[in-house]
Order: structure tokens, then C-alpha cells, then sequence
């Protein structure tokens, strides 16, 4: 049984005790979350929905906000001396998926 679920404008397949990193959800460490479900396999058959599955819904429980590696960008335009040297870390949240319905 796997399901794929919709966050951050992104979509990730998952299974139950299955340990994903998504974009950065405003939800503190320990609590749990409700992602909508975009399709879901079961033994029964394969359903997707449209947009979202009507009463399907996967649970999970936060685990870890946090900020990844950091990454360097570069600026540069050549014969002006002009150059910039940029850094990002990506915020995130780590989430551990308990249940799936539907």
C-alpha cells in the first residue's frame, strides 16, 4: 500500500514508517500534520483523485525542522569587476509517515 501525497508544490509516494524530507512546514517538532492524498494504491485497486482523493488522507508526525547544506551561487560579469558570491540553506522539515487512509 503506498499513497502520493501533495506539499510544497511538490508530490512524494510514500509508504507507512516511511521518513521524507519536505519544504518547510509552520508546525513545531512532535505534532502531527494531515497531507491531502493525490493517488492511492491498495489491494483493493488504484484510485486517483481530482484534485485529491475524496476521504483519503495520509498522517504524520514531525520529527525535525531544520536547514540543509549550504550552496554557493556566483555573480559575475565579465570585464566590469563585478562579481557577488551568494549562500542559501534551504529550510526544512523531516517527517515520519504513520498512517495512511482511505
Amino acid at each position: 500500500m503506498f499513497a502520493v501525497i501533495t506539499t510544497g508544490g511538490k508530490q512524494y509516494k510514500v509508504s507507512e514508517q516511511d521518513i521524507i524530507f519536505v519544504e518547510k512546514l509552520e508546525v513545531e517538532e512532535g505534532a502531527e500534520v494531515t497531507f491531502p492524498v493525490a493517488a492511492l494504491a491498495t489491494d483493493a485497486g488504484f484510485k486517483v483523485g481530482t484534485p485529491v482523493v475524496d476521504g483519503a488522507s495520509v498522517t504524520a508526525k514531525v520529527l525535525k525542522n531544520g536547514k540543509s547544506k549550504k550552496i554557493y551561487v556566483m555573480k559575475y560579469k565579465s570585464k566590469k569587476n563585478e562579481k557577488k558570491k551568494i549562500g542559501h540553506r534551504q529550510p526544512f522539515t523531516k517527517v515520519q509517515i504513520v498512517k495512511i487512509e482511505g
